[in-house]
């Protein structure tokens, strides 16, 4: 979807909205938390995000692939930056065409900066000059098909002196095809406000999207602002003066003084912001929390996971719940599928299901990371209270579960907590849920005026004792379903159907119901190999022959891995009777857990 169709919606429906900006990072391991980064911030709403295009076209082919991760994994509308430095008109046609292959539709049309070690820029050997033979190209070469940014400059451009001349030079953009301007930060709000009255008067009638970036600290303020030599007023620099030794008052002052420029926007009419987040999410976060906005649950959540952007995949609308919290490999997975019929995942039997290797079964996380997190446990209960800990908050990550419990799970964390202190290592879950409104903030996903349910669900690693227990309790109750496996493919199940079983389902006005989450077996086949696949990679982390690393193998070697369904979804309580948790259980876990 192109970006402006996006804003000129919020436009008319007269809401806020916002937008975040990224910059490919230096290293792989930087660039697979900017990719986490992303996944968590899209959970905030914006309209779309967009990816910088390095000095020179330093970064161009991370870039596209950021982009096009961000399209097919996160579900997140992203536009590409494109600039003319050390860019010939092929280099820009396999660019463009990339970004089209992933289903991005929009760019961000940019002159650039010099190359790193020029003073100043010069175009290349059949490249362009300025953004407007980049607007003019695209538009030449593929028509109405790319959305098309440009930036707008309050403060004049740093190369052109004339601030009139080169508010014509944007209108000339403007003309030539671009759709929408971005501006380059600043800091004088009354300087930006004059900016858009200039625009409109020389007939630039487009939005404009005003780019602020918080503040994080004094000395990266100075550095920021040398790129362009913006201005920045003396009241700014007199209230950081008493505090620019302290990093977390600076970033306060930084996320209050945002929130003032974007209250003086929308009382001006602006109703549109684009953070510059320089791959930081604290600060946005918070201003978006205290200014009390939030994104209609339908844009945040069209259904309970993000369906991906990619042109190929438009029509899925039902997959596997088992790779929930690793949707990347998911995708990588099904990526050379044809396509997904009536919606659907397709099927793991498939020999285009990609096999495990080269799928990136890792830990996410660097090795330090790692260790801080976890330590070095040596037994089960050490084991167990570290899964405890991710439950309650007190522990990062798990190898399953990158992120943090999601929102909906944040209600069931002290049970979840408590089954972990019996030996029962939870990596997914979700509550029952009857028929709540499609816009509530925790539960809610799909258009307006609709209703959602869910099945309560959760899947963990057991010893092969605990098991033959749990199934002969399971086997009292003909409301529970399951499927358990070791690694060496043994499975055991409670049901005659190896077909789908909806775990979340959905009735909206005018639709058939929706049934975007299911649980099968042979998905779940297909997903225990990643899921044995990452107790190996954890034990690696450790010296060969240490306990921990003994532990771990062990675990991988001898237990099961079993998802469990509770098919009557009326009855809140009832998958947790399973395992005999009362209410002092429950709260002895949750207070006595400490890491």
């Amino acid at each position: 979807m192109k970006i402006i169709d996006k804003i000129l919606k919020a436009e008319q429906e007269g809401r806020f909205y916002w937008s975040f900006e990224y910059f490919p990072p230096k290293t792989a391991q930087g660039v697979q938390n900017l990719y986490d980064r992303i996944e968590r911030m899209q959970r905030y709403g914006p309209e779309f995000i967009d990816v910088t295009w390095g000095a020179g076209g330093t970064t161009s082919e991370l870039t596209t692939e950021i982009v096009a991760t961000t399209q097919a994994v996160y579900g997140v509308e992203t536009m590409m930056h494109l600039t003319c430095t050390n860019m010939p008109a092929e280099q820009v046609d396999i660019a463009l065409e990339t970004a089209k292959a992933c289903g991005c539709q929009n760019i961000l049309a940019l002159r650039g900066d010099p190359p790193h070690g020029q003073e100043t820029w010069e175009s290349c050997d059949g490249g362009f000059n300025n953004a407007i033979d980049l607007v003019k190209y695209i538009r030449k070469k593929y028509g109405d098909y790319f959305g098309i940014a440009v930036a707008g400059h309050p403060e004049g451009h740093i190369d052109n002196p004339d601030k009139e001349d080169d508010l014509r030079h944007l209108k000339a953009k403007i003309d030539a095809g671009a759709d929408f301007v971005v501006t380059q930060l600043f800091y004088d709000f009354d300087m930006f406000l004059e900016f858009v009255e200039r625009c409109r008067t020389i007939g630039i009638t487009c939005p404009i999207l005003p780019g602020v970036f918080p503040i994080q600290n004094y000395n990266g303020l100075k550095r920021v602002i040398s790129f362009n030599n913006n201005f920045v007023p003396q009241k700014i620099w007199d209230d950081l003066e008493p505090i620019k030794d302290d990093d977390a008052a600076i970033k306060e002052y930084g996320i209050n003084l945002t929130i003032d420029f974007i209250q003086k926007m929308r009382a001006a009419g602006i109703n549109g912001v684009h953070f510059y987040t320089f791959n930081l999410e604290r600060s946005t976060r918070l201003i978006l929390e205290r200014l009390g906005d939030v994104a209609p649950q339908q844009n945040v959540r069209p259904l309970p996971w993000k369906p991906s952007l990619h042109a190929k995949r438009a029509k899925e609308n039902v997959r596997p719940i088992f790779w929930k919290n690793r949707t990347m490999s998911y995708i990588k997975r099904t990526e050379q599928w044809d396509e997904f019929p009536n919606g659907r995942w397709g099927d793991s039997r498939s020999p285009a299901f990609g096999e495990l290797d080269g799928y990136g079964v890792s830990l996410k996380h660097s090795k330090a990371e790692c260790l801080k997190m976890w330590n070095y446990p040596a037994t089960i209960a050490e084991l167990s209270s570290i899964f405890s800990g991710y439950c309650l908050g007190q522990v990062g990550a798990l190898p399953w579960c990158s992120q943090e419990l999601d929102t909906e799970s944040q209600g069931i964390r002290d049970r979840l907590a408590a089954v972990n202190s019996l030996g029962y290592l939870t990596i997914n879950s979700q509550p029952a849920v009857n028929g709540v409104r499609s816009s509530d903030k925790v539960h809610g996903w799909g258009p307006k005026n609709g209703f959602v349910f869910q099945k309560a669900y959760l899947e963990f690693f057991v010893s092969p004792e605990a098991l033959d227990k749990l199934t002969q309790k399971i086997s009292s109750d003909a409301n529970i379903t399951y499927y358990a496996v070791n690694q060496q493919g043994d499975l055991k199940m409670n049901t005659q159907s190896e077909g789908p079983n909806a775990v979340t389902w959905g009735i909206f006005p005018g639709k058939e119901v929706i049934q975007p989450t299911i649980v099968e077996a042979v998905a779940f086949m297909a997903w225990k190999e990643e899921a044995f696949a990452l107790w190996h990679e954890w034990s690696r982390i450790y010296e060969p022959e240490s306990p921990t690393s003994r532990l771990l193998k062990q675990v991988a070697d001898t237990w099961y891995l079993i998802n469990i369904v509770h098919n009557d979804f009326q009855d809140g309580d009832a998958l947790w009777r399973v395992f005999d948790l009362d209410n002092a259980t429950i709260s002895n876990v949750a207070g006595s857990v400490d890491r």
